[in-house]
């Protein structure tokens, strides 16, 4: 099976995009852990696939694949590639594209320079929607969750943005042990189904440094719903403002937050890097 793909980026975090719309695919979760293997195939974080929508009112159907082969709910910059790919390609001519993941409708925004807004929805602090297992004793709707980590007992924010996202506020994102306790609280027993690890440096009421360790893919060069969760929680915990500069290691992103019942707002630019083929 010979397929077209297109590599793209959004500030660092990579992908490999693949138009199952003018194309047959029908891929395995080893045939996904082959594109993305960075030695064997085409490397990525994570697989995204345009597919026909399957929801009334949507253009297109989003599909997220880590480079472990799991699929995922959301990814906020691999949703900025998502509409640059489908707008550059004359897939669409709309400036505002209704868009369905496995999280429901999101609505993408192509801006006059070329950048792109993300609708990313209202943000959970339920655990139900984690799922995460909350202890009664650890947190009311304002405080951080008390978690047991090697030892030791960590303050996290936990907060679902389409997918799940536990955040860390950190002294230097620089010095901060992103591998060793990204991973271990990633596979932490009250996370029944994993989860994104944040580690948020507070700059000022509008500025934070940002290191995420993504779920099956590891530490990324940004991760946009993982700038969104920061920035919730932030907001929630009476850190931040409403608009943040979020500042991660492949690039900027600016995320907007009005507070509870309201959605977030992703902006930040989505880039092509080539276009190939691979045989599987």
């Amino acid at each position: 099976m010979q397929i077209n793909f297109t590599k793209m980026h959004g500030i660092g975090n990579d992908f490999v995009v693949i138009d199952a719309i003018n194309q047959s695919i029908d891929l395995s979760m080893e045939q996904v852990r082959f594109i993305a293997n960075r030695h064997f195939g085409v490397g990525c974080d994570q697989l995204l696939l345009v597919e026909p929508p399957t929801l009334e009112g949507a253009e297109f159907r989003y599909r997220i694949y880590n480079a472990d082969g799991g699929e995922v709910s959301q990814c906020g910059n691999g949703a900025r590639c998502f509409a640059r790919f489908v707008t550059d390609r004359g897939m669409t001519t709309s400036t505002t594209i209704p868009v369905e993941t496995q999280a429901g409708m999101i609505y993408l925004e192509i801006e006059d320079d070329g950048q792109v807004s993300v609708d990313m929805g209202i943000p959970s602090f339920d655990p139900e929607d984690l799922p995460f297992i909350a202890n009664e004793s650890d947190a009311d709707d304002t405080e951080y969750h008390q978690l047991m980590v090697n030892g030791e007992k960590y303050a996290i924010g936990a907060v679902s943005v389409g997918n799940p996202h536990a955040v860390l506020l950190v002294d230097s994102v620089a010095e901060a042990p992103v591998e060793e306790l990204g991973a271990a609280i990633e596979n932490h027993e009250r996370f029944p189904e994993r989860v994104n690890v944040g580690f948020m440096e507070i700059m000022d009421r509008s500025h934070i440094r940002l290191r995420v360790f993504e779920r099956g893919a590891g530490e990324t060069m940004a991760c946009g719903t993982g700038a969104c969760a920061a920035v919730a929680v932030g907001i929630h915990n009476s850190l931040l403002d409403e608009t943040v500069h979020a500042e991660l290691t492949g690039g900027d992103l600016t995320i907007r937050w009005s507070g509870h019942g309201e959605p977030l707002l992703m902006t930040g630019p989505a880039q092509t890097v080539f276009e190939g083929q691979i045989t599987l």
